[in-house]
């Protein structure tokens, strides 16, 4: 079981695919220090960077964000290696028609500050971040629930504060219903957003951003902006995934080769990314302790569509800078081996994933690039940049495909690089970004419809582009609607077929963890998210 997950915004280009192999490292240290004394309560340093946003459930959809507040909270349901739902703070959730879901809560389950998680603890936390005057990120996440259209309406003011498809049954009970029937809906659940919270939560939400109240194996410690984010082992844990540990570091750092300086002199414990000019050697410089495994997420370029550039675009045009890009060479000399390219929109692992639903449209290939730019009406300005974050180790990459794509096409390409991620994060927010963005995405859920939905829906919280298409809506809504999850999925693999004709995106490669760890720690291991599982990192006594 993975201790933390979340589907979100990636910050790393070194961070994908099987669900089934989703495990790394290994439970013992390199060359027999596997008998090594463990300490229970001994507290380790992890690779991070700062959060775009307080650490409020509902207000994260980026990496660094997304690692803490998995940490600190735990919803309904996870999921296992095989992308099996497993019950977390949830006994039961039950449908008969896919429309109205009864969740039962354990029992004995308990907040930080002492106080119960109950069904209300739910419920009161969904209506908060539903409202848009509480201007969550995640809002579009409760969507599907009746009486969204009355608390969030698309036109004039609001005419309820509370969801009416959410009632309290008692205090470990509560009823969801949903507008239209959602069969994979009980996966959505273990996403973050769908966290309780505590009644202290709603005195001071700004305060609560600062200083979090969990019911999460961790609870928060302390939280140093630009610096560190602390959290200890709580002991009052009820969950099957307690802490082996006594606590986490998350070490901000401004580039991943400072990160693995650190991990190579004991400064760092865990580093969740390689940068480039590192991955030739990082294997030799670590040796067991080096880790190279897959996980659910893909790398894309995104066109900002809001701008004069890009509005009412011809697809082919993206088509043809898609054909530009030498993906093959890309990945196995600038990213040495440890990228697959990408073939579709789905990243491998999840429900639903298919090979080549692009086709001929992500393989390379100059001459066809350029005869389909040029039908297309070419790209306005024959010009464009790539914004991504420079303390990502993207750099190296972003050039390479500015250099394929100009190359093969004569198209001018530069890079705008942003200084953080929280940077680049804001720039999107603001829709500011000039030309495209290096956008990567990680699996909230194990389905199809999280890569396709929350990304590509026109009012889906993911979608930062501006991309929007009544068809692809129209489809979508179908997905949605169908009476079975295998349905669903299939009718979410026909969406996924169809985008190729409106390029909402350039899919580029599928990522894998490529990390590594100290010889302080062992047990270390990554999930489907690209996430180290920290519950199960052991600390060895000194």
């Amino acid at each position: 079981m993975r201790g933390a997950r979340s589907a979100k915004w990636v910050a790393m280009a070194a961070v994908v695919a099987l669900g089934a192999t989703a495990c790394g490292g290994g439970d013992s240290d390199s060359k027999g220090d596997s008998k090594a004394a463990i300490d229970p309560n001994g507290t380790f340093t992890v690779e991070s960077g700062e959060p775009q946003n307080p650490l409020q459930p509902a207000n994260t959809m980026e990496s660094y964000g997304s690692i803490v507040i998995n940490s600190l909270f735990t919803g309904l349901v996870d999921y296992d290696e095989s992308g099996k739902i497993v019950y977390m703070n949830a006994e039961s959730i039950k449908t008969s028609d896919s429309k109205t879901w009864t969740v039962k809560l354990k029992s004995g389950w308990k907040f930080h500050d002492g106080t119960p998680v109950t069904a209300e603890s739910y419920v009161k936390a969904w209506n908060w971040a539903a409202n848009p005057d509480n201007k969550q990120t995640n809002s579009f996440w409760f969507s599907d629930i009746a009486g969204y259209d009355k608390v969030a309406p698309e036109k004039g003011k609001a005419t309820a504060t509370e969801l009416s498809g959410l009632k309290v049954v008692d205090d470990n009970t509560f009823t969801i219903a949903l507008t239209t029937a959602i069969p994979y809906y009980e996966y959505k659940l273990g996403y973050q957003a769908f966290s309780p919270l505590p009644d202290s939560f709603f005195k001071d939400p700004k305060a609560a951003g600062e200083k979090p109240v969990g019911n999460g194996p961790y609870e928060f410690v302390s939280w140093d902006h630009k610096k560190a984010i602390t959290v200890k082992k709580y002991a009052g844990y009820k969950g099957s995934n307690a802490a082996k540990n006594g606590g986490v570091v998350f070490k901000n750092y401004s580039t991943p080769e400072t990160a693995y300086e650190d991990l190579k002199s004991g400064n760092l414990d865990v580093t969740t990314q390689i940068a480039p000019k590192d991955l030739p050697v990082y294997k030799q410089d670590l040796g067991d302790r080096a880790i190279d495994q897959a996980y659910s997420a893909i790398q894309m370029i995104t066109p900002a569509f809001y701008t004069k550039q890009w509005k009412d675009i011809d697809p082919k045009v993206l088509q043809g800078l898609s054909m530009a890009i030498d993906r093959d060479t890309i990945t196995k000399t600038v990213l040495q081996g440890t990228r697959e390219p990408a073939t579709g929109w789905v990243a491998k692992g999840v429900l639903g994933y298919q090979p080549d639903v692009a086709g001929d449209v992500t393989k390379y290939n100059p001459t066809k690039a350029k005869e389909l730019i040029k039908e297309g009406g070419g790209v306005p300005g024959n010009a464009i940049t790539i914004q991504y974050n420079t303390d990502g180790g993207h750099k190296e990459w972003v050039e390479a495909v500015c250099n394929s794509i100009t190359n093969a096409t004569g198209v001018k390409c530069a890079t705008d690089p942003k200084a953080d991620f929280q940077a680049d994060l804001d720039a999107r927010d603001a829709k500011e970004v000039k030309s495209l963005y290096r956008s990567g995405w990680v699996l909230d859920y194990p389905v199809n419809a999280n890569f396709l939905r929350d990304l590509y829906g026109t009012k889906s919280s993911g979608n930062q582009s501006g991309f929007s298409n009544k068809t692809i809506d129209a489809d979508i809504a179908a997905a949605d609607s169908a009476t079975t999850l295998d349905d669903s999925v299939k009718k979410y693999q026909e969406v996924e077929k169809q985008l190729v004709n409106y390029m909402p995106s350039i899919p580029l490669w599928y990522y894998k963890v490529n990390a590594g760890y100290s010889e302080k720690v062992s047990g270390v291991k990554f999930g489907q998210d690209g996430d180290p599982i920290l519950t199960g990192v052991q600390v060895k006594k000194k």
